[in-house]
């Protein structure tokens, strides 16, 4: 697997470029405000084939970029179910917003224990709600690779403070994650990577969170 990241927005949230390197067919995850023109480069030097958009949820700074990318390529947009609202209507999540962007239909969904493929590339979809109600995460077992939205990152855990949070799932989802094998190596929605082993805090993260 080929992944590259371009931190983007006003928050400096990661789009990835997740490319194969036998079929050359590639995916976007998470458009950020302001990817779209450094991921449109990469894709046509490199001579990628566009695929899918994959969206690990709602929140307008991962998905500013999508309609772009949709108009470009052609190419579907997958999300879970309970994050097309705001997908569809950008703002229906109550987040403040100061930029606009034309909302849409998601072409497909990204459900529990579904595949989604890009190339040879296969990606188990796991359903990890609490930062938001559809929030998922992207996991490759044959690549030991794992994209986990807002749900994980280095050392913590996506905001739970937001109107459409609900901290009472996000302790089972991340319960999800720590049981991936430990060299797992994690691709968050912000910040550096980070992998499972160094995260060992995952099954307690109640105790370690829910007061924040």
């Amino acid at each position: 697997m080929i992944v590259q990241v371009f931190p983007s927005g006003p928050f400096e949230t990661n789009a990835y470029l997740v490319a194969c390197p036998y079929t050359n067919r590639c995916a976007v995850i998470d458009p950020a405000p302001g990817c779209f023109e450094m991921i449109k480069r990469s894709i046509k030097e490199k001579g990628y084939l566009p695929q899918t958009i994959l969206l690990t949820h709602s929140h307008w700074d991962h998905i500013a970029d999508t309609e772009k990318f949709k108009q470009l390529y052609g190419c579907p947009v997958y999300i879970h179910p309970l994050d097309t609202p705001n997908l569809e209507s950008p703002g229906a999540d109550q987040l403040p917003c100061w930029i606009s962007f034309p909302g849409m239909k998601a072409d497909g969904f990204l459900v529990e224990g579904t595949e989604v493929c890009v190339g040879n590339l296969r990606f188990s979809v796991i359903h990890t709600p609490g930062h938001s109600p559809g929030s998922v995460c992207l996991y490759c077992q044959e690549e030991n690779i794992l994209f986990s939205g807002d749900t994980l990152f280095k050392g913590t855990i996506g905001n739970l403070s937001f109107p459409t949070s609900c901290p009472d799932l996000m302790w089972p989802s991340l319960k999800k994650l720590a049981i991936l094998p430990k060299e797992t190596i994690v691709y968050p929605g912000h910040g550096p990577s980070t992998v499972i082993k160094s995260e060992p805090w995952l099954n307690n993260a109640k105790d370690l969170f829910e007061h924040l």
